[in-house]
């Protein structure tokens, strides 16, 4: 793949002006493309005067782009002490809520480079808003066992690889020089859709045309993992009961936390080395402010990953009564609305199912209206870490519901 091809060496890709961006500059540049508002408070950005693309009616009237042409390649300056306060966790290493937020920031840069019209210069503004709809995966590199250094460099990079009519998939990777080799450490893919801001409806999507076998690749498999999404949606428990197989699972620790001797089926007992799924409860409270806000002053998508990471982080934490190192991986955030300016934004935090060392902790973000008294749900988080401690207690689902969140996490473990 495109991508692929730029792993081999830790000098990166330079972009149109012959160097690396920094991230800052990624969000300058992102800032420059959508035509940001520099306070709050200020007139819609897309009033403002510039180089506007035309609002297609098709794809055949947009430009056919490849993916080398939203190609993007970062770097997160830790060898400058400044920049690396940002990043340090207390403990020495690297806070990775903050590389969430970093990941964020490039895929919308990318996004904005795949739908550029190469016809109207540098200084052309995008008619829409490109939104995360789903993190389809960030995941931790196998083969990258190595801590992570807080005063090296680290380069991330990626590029569009699939497209439909109104949506895009991003392809991502994060890597690190350690003693003089480039490890991969990280790697994501991201969804993204184009909205009319002027109208909230669906915007049209410049077409992908892959070159290579590496890049047509890529685009099979962003048609096969749009298939895979669409199935997992029927199968979501909200729609359609357990397996027969994930039916029998639930039964037996139901069998298991029963007193055999009571003779009821009310009496429930703990078995030795276990927690109670509502023990493991956590929770934070976020009052949405303009400082956290992204281009279409809505709350950023990363800060809000950054916060339900740092939740989940804890309550790993206390679970194994060991701090953890970074998670293995961030699994299908999905976005199902956004997070308005001045809410009231709260994280719930649960062990869901655990498997020798591994953990699997779900979040659940809603907004609560104080004044009307309703919550809304805006997103859900699925993290798995690796704790280390091999004799960890095993999570135990007492309620129906409990249960259903219990198949929830195992579902997302074992995929």
């Amino acid at each position: 793949m495109t991508w692929m091809r730029h792993l081999s060496s830790a000098s990166g890709c330079p972009d149109d002006k012959g160097r690396v961006l920094t991230i800052k500059e990624v969000r300058t540049n992102l800032m420059n493309m959508v035509g940001v508002r520099s306070q709050w408070g200020e007139k819609n950005p897309w009033q403002e005067p510039s180089v506007m693309q035309p609002v297609a009616e098709s794809q055949a009237q947009l430009p056919v782009r490849k993916p080398s042409d939203s190609f993007v390649r970062a770097c997160i300056p830790l060898s400058d002490p400044e920049a690396r306060e940002k990043y340090l966790l207390f403990t020495g290493g690297i806070r990775f809520g903050r590389l969430l937020e970093d990941f964020d920031t490039l895929a919308g840069l990318i996004c904005y480079n795949h739908n550029k019209n190469p016809d109207l210069g540098d200084n052309q503004k995008s008619p829409y808003a490109f939104v995360t709809v789903l993190v389809d995966r960030i995941e931790k590199s196998s083969s990258s066992e190595l801590a992570l250094s807080a005063k090296n460099d680290i380069y991330a990079q990626g590029n569009v690889t699939w497209v439909g009519k109104s949506s895009m998939e991003c392809s991502m990777f994060m890597q690190q020089e350690i003693d003089g080799k480039v490890h991969q450490f990280l790697s994501a893919k991201y969804l993204f859709a184009a909205r009319n801001p002027l109208n909230n409806m669906a915007g049209i999507i410049n077409p992908l045309d892959p070159q290579t076998p590496e890049e047509k690749a890529a685009f099979q498999l962003g048609e096969e993992n749009k298939k895979k999404r669409q199935q997992e949606g029927t199968k979501s428990l909200l729609k359609t009961p357990p397996s027969e197989e994930e039916r029998l699972i639930i039964h037996d620790i139901f069998l298991s936390t029963l007193d055999q001797q009571s003779g009821s089926l009310r009496v429930r007992l703990k078995p030795e080395n276990t927690v109670w799924m509502e023990d493991t409860i956590l929770k934070s409270l976020i009052i949405c402010h303009p400082e956290q806000r992204n281009l279409y002053n809505k709350i950023f998508g990363g800060f809000l990953m950054r916060r339900a990471y740092e939740l989940a982080w804890i309550t790993a934490s206390v679970y194994s009564k060991k701090r953890p190192g970074m998670c293995k991986v961030v699994d299908d955030i999905l976005f199902k609305k956004p997070v308005e300016i001045g809410s009231l934004l709260f994280l719930s935090s649960q062990v869901v199912y655990s498997n020798g060392p591994d953990l699997q902790v779900h979040i659940h973000a809603e907004v609560v209206n104080p004044q009307e008294g309703t919550r809304e749900t805006t997103n859900d988080f699925h993290f798995t870490f690796d704790t280390g401690v091999p004799d960890l207690p095993r999570v135990m689902p007492k309620t129906y519901a409990e249960s259903m969140m219990y198949l929830v996490g195992k579902r997302h473990y074992e995929s």
